[in-house]
C-alpha cells in the first residue's frame, strides 16, 4: 500500500487523514469558512502539509466546498478549489502526487478536473459509502455531520442510492441539510412548545443545533470550530440565552431549566426529522432486515438512537475493517472525518 493523505474539502471544514504503513497515522479537522475566501482553505491546507513526514505522498481530494456562495456555480467552485489546493501543495511539497475523486471515474489529475467537474462536485458521500460497501457488504451509512446528514444504502457490496446529484439526493431523503452544529433552529420547526402552549419561533439566525447539544450537555467542544450565531461565547449559559431568544424569552427571566426543556425538545425534533428520512430511504430500497446502520460523523451517538428506533444493528465507522488507527485520538476522529479516511484508503491502494 502507498502512503497517502485523503482530503475532504467542505464549505466550513477541511478534513485530512494520513495513512502510512497500512494504518491511519493522523486525522485532522480545521475550520475553513470558504464563504469568506479561499485564503482560509489555503491556510488550513498549509497547517496539515507542514505536519506531514518528508517522504513523498499521494494526495486524494474530494469536496463539497464548491457549494459555498463564494462561487457563482459548481463548475467555478470545483475549479477554484482544485487550483487553490494544487497551488498550496506545489509550494510546500512539489514531489507529491495529486488526484481528485470523481466517483466511478476514480482518481483524476488536475488537468482532467474541468471536464469532470460534475462528477467531482459533492462526491464525498460516495467515497465513504463505497468503502462501507466494500468492507461490510449490506447496510446503510448514516453520516451525521455538522451541517448535513448522508443516508446511503448499500447491499451486496454495491451502493444502492437512488440519487446521484445533490438535487436528486435531496428528493430521496439520502441527503438532509440538518446537522449537529450549524443548522439554524428556525429550519427545524414553525411551532415550538413553551410554557404549556405552542409558539411560533422567531425566524432569525439566533441559535443553532450546537446550542441545543451544548445545553443538553452532549457537545464535544473540540468539534465546534466555527463562531456561534451571535459571535459570542460558547458556554452553557450563552447557548441557553441564544436558544431562549428563539421564543422571545430571556435567561434571567425564565431560568436555565426552561432552556434545557426547550433544548431537549429541539434535539428530539432533529432526531425525528432524521428518522423520517431514514424510513423513506429504507422504504425505497429492499434491504436485508438485519442490515446494520453504519454510524459516522460527529453525530454518531444520535445515529445509534436511530438504529434502535429502526430495529437494526449498529456498526461504528471506527470499528470497520481497514480503519485501524495508530492511537485512540486518531480512531475517534476517523469517524468524524469519514470521507477523508475513505479517500486515504482509496489513495493508499491506488496503483499499488
Amino acid at each position: 500500500m502507498r502512503d497517502a493523505v485523503g482530503w475532504d474539502i467542505g464549505g466550513a471544514h477541511l478534513k485530512a487523514a494520513h495513512c502510512a504503513g497500512g494504518k491511519l497515522r493522523r486525522v485532522r479537522q480545521l475550520p475553513t469558512p470558504l464563504w469568506l475566501g479561499l485564503q482560509h482553505l489555503e491556510a488550513a491546507v498549509a497547517i496539515v502539509l507542514d505536519a506531514l513526514p518528508e517522504a513523498p505522498l499521494l494526495h486524494a481530494v474530494t469536496m463539497t466546498g464548491e457549494l459555498a456562495d463564494l462561487f457563482p456555480d459548481r463548475q467555478h467552485g470545483v475549479h477554484g478549489i482544485a487550483v487553490a489546493f494544487a497551488g498550496a501543495l506545489a509550494r510546500r511539497r512539489p514531489r507529491d502526487e495529486l488526484r481528485f475523486f470523481a466517483g466511478n471515474a476514480a482518481l483524476l489529475p488536475l488537468a482532467d478536473v474541468a471536464a469532470a467537474h460534475r462528477a467531482i462536485a459533492s462526491a464525498n458521500w460516495l467515497a465513504s459509502a463505497a468503502w462501507c460497501a466494500a468492507v461490510v457488504g449490506d447496510g446503510v451509512l448514516v453520516d451525521l455531520g455538522s451541517t448535513t446528514t448522508d443516508i446511503v444504502p448499500f447491499a451486496g457490496g454495491r451502493i444502492r442510492a437512488i440519487g446521484g446529484s445533490d438535487a436528486e439526493r435531496l428528493e430521496t431523503g439520502e441527503l438532509i441539510y440538518l446537522g449537529l452544529l450549524r443548522t439554524p433552529l428556525m429550519a427545524l420547526a414553525q411551532r415550538v412548545p413553551f410554557g404549556g402552549l405552542l409558539r411560533r419561533p422567531m425566524n432569525e439566525h439566533f441559535a443553532t443545533t450546537a446550542d441545543v447539544m451544548r445545553v443538553c450537555d452532549e457537545l464535544d467542544e473540540s468539534t465546534d470550530m466555527l463562531p456561534a450565531a451571535d459571535q459570542g461565547e460558547k458556554s452553557v449559559e450563552a447557548s441557553a440565552r441564544r436558544l431562549l431568544r428563539m421564543v422571545a424569552e430571556d435567561l434571567a427571566d425564565v431560568g436555565l431549566e426552561r432552556a434545557r426543556e426547550l433544548a431537549r425538545w429541539y434535539r428530539a425534533r432533529l432526531l425525528e426529522e432524521l428518522r423520517v428520512a431514514l424510513e423513506e430511504v429504507l422504504l425505497c430500497n429492499t434491504m436485508p432486515p438485519r442490515a446494520p446502520l453504519v454510524a459516522a460523523g460527529i453525530g454518531a451517538s444520535l445515529v445509534a438512537e436511530l438504529a434502535v428506533r429502526a430495529g437494526r444493528p449498529l456498526l461504528r465507522w471506527e470499528d470497520l475493517p481497514g480503519t485501524e488507527a495508530a492511537n485512540d485520538e486518531t480512531r475517534a476522529w476517523s469517524a468524524r472525518c469519514a470521507p477523508a479516511v475513505a479517500m486515504a484508503r482509496l489513495a493508499a491502494e491506488y496503483g499499488a
